[in-house]
């Protein structure tokens, strides 16, 4: 597992446009299995932590409207930031992505981290 956490990792820091952070985290504790940021002052694994809440609160939100539907991904956009929580198939895990907004998009940022995730959502 920590041999295709650290390739998803590699290959998305040297592919995506703009990449700042990442990081894979259990949904039910909220820790961080692996992490990194080009930021000294980004901490991924706190943003993992936090993002358990909104991941937690769509969940609820999907149960309130009675839809029968399951969480692919979560993406928002700040100011000079786009932030992609993605799920994996067992939604148990998530990958929190983030990049400079300036210099990547949505789509290229999706298709890509898509791209690498593959072996890594065999796993979980």
């Amino acid at each position: 597992m920590e041999k295709i956490l650290t390739s998803l990792i590699k290959n998305v820091k040297e592919n995506v446009p703009g990449y700042i952070a990442i990081s894979v985290a259990e949904i039910a504790s909220g820790e961080s299995l692996a992490s990194d940021s080009v930021d000294t002052t980004f901490d991924p694994a706190l943003a993992s932590a936090y993002n358990v809440e909104i991941i937690n609160a769509k969940r609820k939100a999907i149960e309130v409207l009675g839809l029968d539907e399951n969480i692919s991904d979560i993406h928002f956009k700040l100011d000079n930031h786009i932030h992609v929580i993605d799920m994996s198939p067992s939604g148990e895990y998530f990958i929190y992505l983030a990049v400079d907004s300036n210099r990547a998009n949505l789509a290229l940022t999706r298709t890509m981290l898509n791209k690498y995730k593959k072996e890594l959502n065999e796993v979980l």
